[in-house]
């Protein structure tokens, strides 16, 4: 049996247009579990990760309203917080749905540690944003009282940034590893981990923001899956996207999309981060990544969607036999 890693974005909880509510992102998720236990009867085991940005964004907004009654939560245990939440709410779905399908599946989540290094240059160059807008004059005052990097985001306001180093190493990545041997479902990596490093001799938390494709990339590569699965909100990695030039990537090789990303078609806050997590993988040995919408993962795991990356060049049989046509007819 094949494991795969399945990376989904915190938006896969929470939709666009809703309040983030604790029964929406339920509703979401047992969404995504019907997905997931669709791919498990396919004979598939599956280690999912997830993002968190809008719940550890709603996290620090309870944090920091709350001080003054009770002491306020860096982002680390922020982090460490909604792991345990957005997993628990995973859980509830996907029990539900591998009862209803007659599956005897464990799952578990991982409250889940990736060691960044401090002299990883993002933490001096602080670029991710997290938390709430604010004006002028609260974005100031937060920046005094705090020591906040502030920066104008989108002209929509000021948010906050935080550095968002590189994952080096993932803490339970022998625990996960025999979870997965045993047969179990995995949560792992949630929010792409808790960002952590080693100072004197001790582990203490970093007050960052890891990406969490670049944590699963890592994590398949480390539990040595042959194929990582990004969910997103798109049907395909576009180049030229939303131009009038935009062109679908429906297979692509991994010395191709290279070049495609040296060419800047895919920015850093957009798909930038999810095609530099697939070279990853596929660097380290993978032998497919595929990046597709997350309500098409069953279709895009069996071939039928999404944009699908390999590391060498793929001749299916339709291009082989136009090419071998095109030979017979010069002859």
């Amino acid at each position: 049996m094949k494991t795969m890693v399945l990376a989904i974005g915190g938006n896969s909880l929470i939709h666009s247009g809703e309040k983030g509510t604790i029964s929406e992102q339920l509703v979401n998720a047992r969404l995504v579990a019907a997905q997931i236990v669709h791919l498990l009867r396919r004979g598939h085991r599956i280690v999912l990760t997830h993002g968190n940005g809008p719940q550890v964004g709603a996290e620090l907004l309870l944090s920091e309203r709350a001080t003054g009654i009770v002491p306020g939560h860096p982002l680390d245990v922020c982090d460490a917080s909604t792991q345990g939440e957005m997993g628990y709410l995973l859980q509830l779905a996907l029990h539900s749905e591998l009862k209803r399908a007659g599956l005897n599946v464990p799952v578990v989540t991982v409250v889940t540690q990736c060691v960044v290094s401090l002299d990883d240059p993002a933490m001096k160059n602080p670029s991710k944003p997290v938390g709430r807008f604010y004006n002028h004059a609260e974005a100031e005052e937060r920046r005094r009282q705090y020591g906040w990097t502030i920066l104008m985001d989108a002209e929509r306001g000021y948010r906050r940034v935080v550095p968002s180093p590189h994952p080096l190493e993932i803490m339970e990545l022998e625990v996960i590893q025999r979870l997965v041997n045993s047969g179990a479902l995995v949560i792992a990596c949630g929010g792409g981990g808790i960002p952590v490093a080693w100072i004197n001799g001790n582990l203490v938390g970093v007050e960052a923001v890891i990406d969490k494709d670049l944590a699963s990339s890592l994590l398949a590569s480390k539990l040595g899956c042959e194929l990582f699965v990004i969910g997103t909100d798109t049907d395909y990695v576009y180049l030229n996207y939303r131009k009038p030039s935009e062109q679908a990537l429906r297979q692509v090789d991994l010395n191709q999309l290279e070049e495609y990303a040296r060419a800047g078609h895919f920015p850093p806050g957009s798909m930038g981060p999810k095609v530099e997590s697939v070279l990853q993988f596929l660097r380290g040995g993978g032998k497919e990544a595929i990046i597709a919408p997350v309500e098409e993962l069953c279709a895009a795991v069996e071939g039928n969607a999404g944009t699908h990356v390999f590391p060498r060049p793929q001749v299916d049989s339709e291009s082989l036999r136009a090419q071998l046509e095109h030979a017979e007819a010069r002859r």
